[in-house]
């Protein structure tokens, strides 16, 4: 269970006698939420609405400038960054919008990359990255180069990049943001597997495509860094 407490995150200068109270920006203002169950999670709303922050305090790889955010009730956000790493590999894998892959070197070791600090050996990374490229149906792609692949190729690579590590839930921001209709539906089928295979996954999208499939178990919805809608039909 993730669990947000009045979470708030400001951007901007430091509040001091010599700063603006306009020049700071509340990305999220005082958001409580809270997910169980939910297979597919979509955070819906508008560009500037706080989505992305949202996923990124939800998946601690930021913190909030107030507020508290729990994971299976253990408080992560005062945790030091040496232990909220763990939690990051242990909970979570992330598909980012632009995908953040590592141009000059093959998928298969962009695949590899989140494995090396776990300690495992790299013949047992290896392999577990060639599986995943195999379920994705790109192991044919693994010794070339990411940038060689096609957009929807270089997703295939982020999500299996984000499983690498076989994570309780993946973030996906945006994930569809720079595919065309037939890859939608590629990334709709894989979703479908994930969940089959006992996944979680929250993604942030401002597309109908995505938030209104059958698939989605729960839509949030933000407007201006607050919760709108929180899908719970209560609303």
């Amino acid at each position: 269970m993730i669990e947000i407490r009045n979470v708030t995150k400001r951007f901007g200068p430091a509040p001091g006698p010599s700063e603006r109270a306009s020049a700071r920006v509340n990305a999220l203002n005082d958001i409580s939420l809270t997910i169980e169950e939910s297979r597919v999670i979509a955070i819906k709303g508008p560009n500037g609405s706080g989505k992305t922050t949202l996923l990124t305090i939800i998946g601690g790889m930021a913190r909030p400038t107030s507020g508290r955010v729990f994971i299976d009730g253990r408080e992560i956000t005062s945790l030091s960054e040496r232990f909220l790493s763990r939690v990051r590999r242990e909970y979570f894998g992330f598909v980012f919008q632009d995908y953040n892959l590592m141009r000059g070197i093959s998928v298969a070791e962009n695949v590899m990359l989140p494995a090396y600090p776990t300690g495992r050996r790299t013949e047992v990374i290896r392999n577990s990255a060639m599986a995943l490229l195999e379920k994705m149906g790109i192991a044919g792609k693994a010794r070339q180069k990411v940038e060689q692949l096609s957009g929807g190729e270089q997703q295939k690579v982020a999500i299996a990049r984000a499983l690498i590590n076989d994570p309780k839930i993946i973030i996906a921001d945006e994930p569809t943001s720079h595919l065309h209709s037939d890859a939608i539906k590629q990334f709709l089928d894989i979703v479908a597997a994930l969940v089959a295979d006992g996944r979680r996954i929250i993604l942030s999208t401002h597309n109908p495509n995505l938030f209104e499939s059958d698939m989605i178990d729960r839509c949030i919805e933000l407007k201006d860094g607050c919760i709108a809608n929180d899908g719970s039909g209560l609303n």
